[in-house]
């Protein structure tokens, strides 16, 4: 599996991280929604279940769930500030459509 994380992206999740200092790591995937069918999802991974890869890259450990991996799979994850905005932006190779929100995506 390679998913690739920026500089400012890992930045991020260790800010996470060091206010959650019990957490197995950032949980990583996707969950089915919006009008295109999928949205990703980054929170704290408060444990690390059986169905569950983790991957460590600079430091910080990414829990993904096995339905998510071939979804995620080459996804370089960013975090990008514009304005008063901030947020994750993600780089899928996989992603075939995206809805005109922006919201979620369409995997073939």
């Amino acid at each position: 599996m390679n998913i690739q994380i920026t500089p400012a992206a890992r930045t991020r999740m260790q800010q996470f991280l060091g206010t959650h200092p019990e957490a197995a790591g950032v949980r990583f995937g996707v969950r089915k929604t919006g009008c295109s069918g999928y949205a990703y999802v980054v929170d704290i991974a408060e444990r690390v279940a059986a169905n569950d890869r983790v991957i460590e890259q600079d430091g910080v450990k990414l829990v993904i769930d096995d339905k998510s991996v071939a979804l995620v799979d080459g996804t370089e994850i960013d975090f990008a500030r514009q304005g008063l905005n901030s947020a994750f932006v993600f780089r899928n190779p996989n992603v075939t459509g995206e809805c005109g929100c922006g919201e979620s995506f369409t995997i073939d």
